[in-house]
């Protein structure tokens, strides 16, 4: 069976104390992160959200300019990122009540260094799922792509060169064995011939 290939994760973290940082870069192995980056408050974060993608957003909560619950929820509504928001203990009941419906997963201060580490792979699991979805989805439209193209030079050939369905269809999948190339391709110089 062949090997997986691995998601790279682009990393940001937004706490108003650095210490954090060191401890989610760690729990992700090197191999698998393209960028790690912390910013202490909701503005930078909010600033390089717009600038780049990340894949994996970890909070932690209070930041220096606001709770951290609000700046989650805007980026979850803004993007596909996983994201992480730990909060103090006295306010994690009422936390996870508000994020829940936005897919973000919270947990409460304070946090033993293997919580971080099982969070953080459940993380990057979640966005490796997340990327294969998408991968798979888009295949699935190029596909489409293909088969409506393919079809209108079908249509073409019956049309204009008198020809049935089923020749037609023959004739799109012998050119594309003859000259080595796909059928999108074939139907594609059908279609330009038309021009």
């Amino acid at each position: 069976m062949p090997k997986e290939e691995q998601i790279r994760h682009s990393i940001l973290t937004v706490s108003g104390d650095e210490k954090i940082f060191p401890l989610i870069r760690r729990s992700i192995r090197n191999e698998c992160i393209m960028s790690a980056e912390h910013r202490s408050s909701a503005v930078e974060a909010r600033r390089c959200i717009l600038e780049r993608y990340y894949t994996i957003v970890v909070i932690n909560s209070p930041l220096p300019d606001e709770s951290g619950v609000e700046f989650a929820i805007d980026t979850a509504s803004q993007c596909n990122a996983s994201i992480l928001l730990i909060v103090p203990a006295g306010i994690y009941a009422e936390t996870v009540e508000r994020a829940a419906d936005h897919g973000i997963m919270v947990i409460e201060k304070p946090i033993p260094v293997h919580r971080i580490n099982y969070m953080m792979r459940y993380l990057s699991a979640r966005q490796s799922r997340l990327k294969k979805l998408e991968l798979s989805v888009q295949a699935a439209e190029e596909k489409v792509q293909e088969i409506r193209l393919v079809d209108k030079a079908k249509f073409y050939l019956v049309e204009h060169r008198h020809m049935t369905e089923d020749e037609a269809h023959r004739y799109i999948g012998k050119q594309a064995m003859d000259h080595g190339t796909s059928r999108k391709r074939i139907a594609q110089e059908i279609l330009d011939e038309e021009i």
